[in-house]
């Protein structure tokens, strides 16, 4: 995995807004409906060289596919996975979910009427068997169209993000949750085996971590605690034997928008973050709740040989961030852990959802992503 040893380098999180066209397909193959796969198929490998190239364009050094294919970051898995069942209706909302809505009802009631600008209807999932991989064809496509898109543009890096072995749905087979969580993280194993052995960085995309952690009105401190420390113990496991330089994790406070003024502090979560066997980690900055926790890093010891990859990106705000700004952030994160241990990154993905009305328009993003270079640029000048 690169590090900013010349210079400060830039990515970002991973999914990007979806082209309508190849949206109205996915909505199609969702809803059960014909449609055609080998149309769908084509369109996926257009879309990911066309975002690889306006990545590459706006100055992305770590660039990625977008998830072009994926109808989620994380409901992905129930097509590569076994062991699941699905049932259209309301999924379980996450806990921390739950106290920002009673918090803000009247805001929630629009926000949530949002999903249905989504591709896929929702649905309740359900481990209702024993859990294997069996998505190596669906994987396989995606490594190697994204593999030719980046080597078209000379990438300087590629990265894959893959779901954590966690929750996707209410555990009705296995005998607790750390079993369902070890079995669900031997399964996707083999994704993260294949990510690698191609060459690619792998991300961990982890937004549960921080919601095991989030207090929820029910558990105690120390039954958090408990939650976290296994959830970490099953993705280590799903880990072994991996490189740490080829592994990134990426958490955050999940897909809501909203004001989250009950967000645990990052202070509580960092040293958890950093239990998880990688080599580089991923966390939100640009989230007007968390942008003064920079200051944590001056009490939290950076281990030897890992690297920051603070969102210096908003992704739920259309706001483009000044250059100034995210050369001045930049600045402060190296100033306590050292330069080349910061890789400039974004808050979270763009369309973490396949969705004909992202929370970013595709355009703003793009914009972002250019002021993101530019203030890896201007931050580069102050440093080296």
């Amino acid at each position: 995995m690169l590090r900013s040893t010349d210079r400060i380098i830039t990515t970002h999180v991973g999914s990007l807004a979806r082209p309508h066209d190849l949206l109205d397909i996915m909505k199609e193959r969702e809803h059960g409906r014909p449609y055609d796969a080998d149309a769908f198929a084509a369109r996926v490998r257009s879309a990911v060289r066309d975002v690889v190239r306006e990545q590459a364009a706006a100055g992305i050094d770590v660039v990625t596919d977008g998830e072009m294919g994926k109808v989620s970051f994380f409901t992905y898995v129930v097509e590569r996975l076994s062991g699941y069942s699905t049932t259209e209706g309301t999924p379980v909302l996450p806990p921390s979910w739950k106290v920002e809505i009673d918090a803000f009802p009247d805001y929630y009631a629009d926000y949530l009427g949002k999903y249905k600008n989504t591709v896929a209807p929702l649905r309740a999932m359900a481990c209702t068997g024993p859990v294997s991989y069996d998505g190596f064809d669906a994987l396989q496509a995606d490594i190697e169209t994204l593999t030719a898109a980046a080597s078209d543009v000379g990438a300087l890096e590629v990265f894959m993000p893959s779901a954590s072995p966690s929750g996707f749905g209410i555990n009705e087979y296995y005998s607790s949750t750390l079993e369902y969580e070890m079995a669900v993280g031997e399964a996707l194993r083999e994704e993260y085996l294949a990510i690698v052995d191609a060459g690619l960085v792998l991300q961990i995309d982890d937004p549960w971590l921080i919601e095991l952690l989030s207090e929820d009105g029910t558990s105690t401190v120390a039954e958090r605690d408990r939650a976290a420390r296994e959830h970490i113990e099953a993705l280590n496991h799903a880990l072994r034997g991996i490189p740490e330089d080829r592994i990134r994790l990426h958490t955050c406070y999940g897909l809501n928008h909203g004001p989250r003024v009950h967000d645990l502090p990052f202070a509580e979560v960092a040293p958890y973050m950093l239990m998880v066997n990688a080599g580089a980690y991923s966390f939100e900055v640009a989230n007007p709740r968390h942008m003064h926790e920079w200051r944590i890093w001056e009490d939290i010891a950076l281990p030897e040989g890992k690297i920051l990859i603070p969102g210096l990106l908003g992704h739920a705000t259309n706001y483009v961030e000044h250059p100034d700004l995210i050369a001045d952030y930049i600045e402060r994160y190296a100033a306590i852990v050292g330069r080349e241990n910061v890789v400039a990154g974004a808050d979270c993905g763009y369309s973490s959802r396949a969705s004909y009305h992202p929370e970013v328009h595709p355009t703003v993003v793009w914009e972002k992503f250019r002021a993101l270079a530019e203030g890896a640029r201007l931050a580069t000048v102050r440093l080296w």
